[in-house]
């Protein structure tokens, strides 16, 4: 008789619940994924692209096409799909501009490899495919741009000003493209050239009015700051005044604060008090010599150095946000001052105009005219909440976009003129390569359409025949022919119609959109730990501690 085999012991390696998902479908589940995000945000690319209104759990609403923004609302969930948000918030961080483009192309690159990951080729031949098509691309952008000469002032403005309309042509604010394009140039070149740090614009919000009463402030100007009584006598315009900025609260401390003080008699009290004056009047005093005559503070300043000042005719503002006063300290000079005592001429800075204005329903503090001046800030005027918003957010990626063509100045045409070159030129290049890799390289080159077929559906035409007629203009060598939305014939050279972009934006697109395809190609079994069933309840109270909260409520605690 045959003895039976001995049972194997069944080997539990992961939690009880967890999901496990492996080979090919996992790939192409993941694939569907991506698509479906694209298919999301395909509608607001282009100069006719659609906004979304997207409303979060509050119920708050927000109407945007920025594509970092629409994914960073959605709270995508999930886990290979939110590679595409990355790669769109690295794209908005670091370029400002292409942010629904680098999506849509990292899809439609895994859209195109779809049906030979169905037929069973390997992955990895697929991604050194598009590594390879990636690095002729950008060889290829390189060798193409148009670098403008940066020491012609007006050739060189007439670029950036070409660059930040191309840049809105897609936004809300596309029908006030010269004069927001305007505003945004003059506030990159308010900025010092060498650093460029775009965090020292400040824009400012103040709903009322229309888009072209918002202004460009070539200094700094912020909302009026909470204020006592006092403040209304003190004068609310000066020229050439000294300013001095304090990260010192100039108020009485009120006694029961922090401390018990024990005394004996009448006068002992009446000394601390006396005390307590006699510093925040020496401070006070020791501010009016320096000669400043606007005082600004980090914390608050009181009722009682408020009036102080307005008897001396000096301006003061207290509780003004950081980054506002640091604003004003890069655009006046000096610097921000944690004492009283010691404050030499150096410490001070100065502007040409000071003034207290009412802009909308608000007072802001505005400061001109500054010798230091590497900042600026924009008052952005507008009827809805949401709309104000979304114009900030357009002039935000027109900023990096003029930042990114001040600091490299190499352009490239726009309007899916670019994409369709390289699409010719990868595809040329692919049929010289024999193998598999050759299929996936006219993949590659087929994705690289999307972007003006896109813009084409978004606009109403018939993306085919414009497509068709972009291809024979680009096998004829007229290498900057793009999509027209606006003209009968559909197409032109768009490098002469001047939708010009930094050549940098295309790069980082085309960069990012391959290497997150080569990582969701590169997954083939996700693990998904299960979710707790119940809500973590946190540690256990010590016993005893519920006895000891409700002692002494209702009635006196007992002595010790």
């Amino acid at each position: 008789m045959q003895r039976g085999l001995p049972m194997q012991p069944t080997v539990v390696l992961l939690k009880e619940g967890t999901d496990t998902s492996q080979g090919k479908g996992q790939l192409l589940s993941n694939i569907s994924a991506c698509l479906a995000i694209a298919e999301t945000l395909a509608s607001t690319l282009g100069p006719r692209g659609m906004d979304k209104l997207i409303v979060n759990e509050r119920g708050e609403a927000q109407i945007t096409n920025d594509g970092a923004t629409i994914l960073k609302l959605l709270d995508i969930v999930h886990p290979a799909a939110r590679t595409l948000v990355d790669i769109a918030r690295a794209q908005d961080a670091e370029v400002g501009d292409g942010t629904t483009s680098v999506v849509l192309l990292a899809a439609q690159l895994l859209k195109e490899v779809r049906g030979y990951i169905e037929e069973g080729v390997s992955p990895h031949i697929i991604m050194k495919g598009f590594r390879k098509a990636a690095e002729l691309a950008i060889e290829h952008i390189k060798s193409v741009q148009i670098t403008v000469d940066k020491s012609n002032p007006e050739q060189f403005r007439s670029l950036l000003l070409k660059c930040a309309s191309t840049s809105m042509s897609s936004k809300l604010i596309h029908s006030e493209k010269p004069f927001f394009s305007n505003m945004v140039v003059d506030a990159v070149q308010c900025l010092d050239q060498e650093d460029l740090n775009e965090n020292l614009i400040g824009v400012k919000k103040i709903p009322g009015g229309g888009m072209q009463d918002s202004l460009l402030v070539s200094g700094v100007a912020f909302k009026k700051t909470f204020t006592y009584a006092g403040a209304e006598q003190q004068p609310k315009s000066f020229r050439d005044p000294l300013i001095l900025s304090l990260n010192v609260e100039l108020e009485l401390k009120a006694e029961k604060d922090n401390a018990e003080v024990r005394v004996e008699h009448v006068s002992d009290y009446q000394a601390i008090v006396d005390a307590e004056w006699e510093i925040i009047y020496r401070k006070l005093e020791a501010i009016e010599k320096t000669g400043a005559k606007v005082v600004l503070s980090k914390l608050p300043i009181g009722d009682l150095a408020t009036q102080w000042f307005a008897d001396r005719d000096i301006f003061c503002a207290g509780r003004v946000p950081a980054d506002d006063l640091q604003r004003v300290v890069q655009a006046v000079g000096g610097s921000v001052q944690s004492t009283c005592s010691d404050i030499r001429r150096e410490h001070l800075g100065t502007c040409g105009s000071f003034e207290e204005r009412q802009i909308g329903g608000e007072r802001y503090n505005l400061f001109t005219e500054c010798p230091k001046a590497k900042t600026c800030t924009l008052i952005l005027r507008g009827g809805a909440e949401q709309f104000i918003e979304e114009v900030e957010r357009s002039l935000h990626d027109a900023i990096m976009v003029v930042k990114r063509a001040v600091k490299n100045g190499d352009i490239v045409a726009g309007g899916g003129a670019i994409e369709l070159d390289l699409s010719s030129r990868i595809r040329k290049h692919a049929l010289s390569i024999p193998g598999k890799l050759q299929l996936v390289m006219i993949a590659f080159a087929k994705a690289l359409e999307v972007i003006p077929r896109q813009i084409c559906d978004n606009a109403g035409l018939d993306s085919t025949d414009i497509l068709n007629k972009l291809r024979m203009k680009h096998a004829n060598g007229e290498q900057w022919f793009g999509v027209d939305v606006d003209g009968s014939e559909g197409i032109r050279n768009n490098l002469d119609a001047f939708v010009w972009e930094p050549s940098l934006v295309k790069v980082n697109a085309i960069n990012s959109a391959t290497e997150a395809a080569c990582l969701i190609l590169s997954v083939d079994e996700t693990v998904r730990a299960p979710q707790s069933e119940a809500q973590n309840p946190g540690p256990r109270a010590p016993p005893g501690t519920a006895q000891r909260a409700l002692r002494g409520r209702g009635r006196g605690m007992p002595r010790r």
